[in-house]
């Protein structure tokens, strides 16, 4: 009889042993990688809805809210500045925003907002994904003697009215996109979801 006689049954519980240990490890290794790729809580409210406290905006003033990773501007606007919007309609690539659709039903109106006086933009210029900046400003040297206000992309040099509608001959070939939202109360604005407004 051989000295080297195979023991079976150690072999066996030696086999199984390192079995189970090896799928344990291999769970403890796996948990953290599969929950890797579930979204985070801070991704996951990355696309929810945000509320917007307008109550301190002052007329002429914008202020700037982050929704889906993307700055969401509110501004009120003056009677002035409404009143001057219709004087842009000639020189708009979409006075009426038909080509696309860039707002929701409850803003396919002049102003493009649910109130007159409040204006609420994507602010990302349709164009390249700039970011305009806000140009109340009347008549500025650099933008022109007709410029009655709006939002200017330093990048190619777009144009938009104070109600986010394009300019003809610049390079942005929508006008800027009126994100869902409505009005929880009075000042308070709920951007990201279409709603009953107050």
């Amino acid at each position: 009889m051989s000295t080297d006689t195979v023991n079976k049954g150690k072999r066996r519980f030696l086999v199984t042993s390192t079995s189970v240990v090896g799928a344990i490890g291999a769970g403890f290794v796996a948990v953290p990688f599969v929950s890797s790729w579930m979204p985070s809580e801070r991704a996951k409210n990355a696309g929810a809805p945000i509320e917007a406290d307008i109550s301190r905006l002052e007329e002429g003033r914008m202020m700037t809210v982050e929704w889906q990773s993307k700055p969401v501007w509110i501004v009120r606007r003056s009677e002035k500045t409404l009143s001057d919007l219709e004087s842009n309609n000639a020189t708009l690539q979409d006075p009426a925003s038909e080509k696309l659709e860039q707002q929701p039903d409850y803003a396919k109106n002049q102003h493009r907002s649910i109130k007159e006086d409040v204006l609420v933009l994507v602010g990302i210029c349709t164009h390249l994904g700039c970011s305009p900046t806000f140009r109340p400003d009347i008549a500025p040297a650099d933008l022109g003697e007709n410029w009655l206000g709006g939002f200017f992309c330093p990048c190619h040099s777009s144009r938009f009215d104070m109600a986010g509608r394009v300019f003809q001959g610049v390079p942005a070939p929508t006008n800027l996109v009126v994100p869902p939202h409505y009005y929880v109360s009075d000042n308070v604005i709920l951007v990201g979801q279409d709603g009953e407004s107050a």
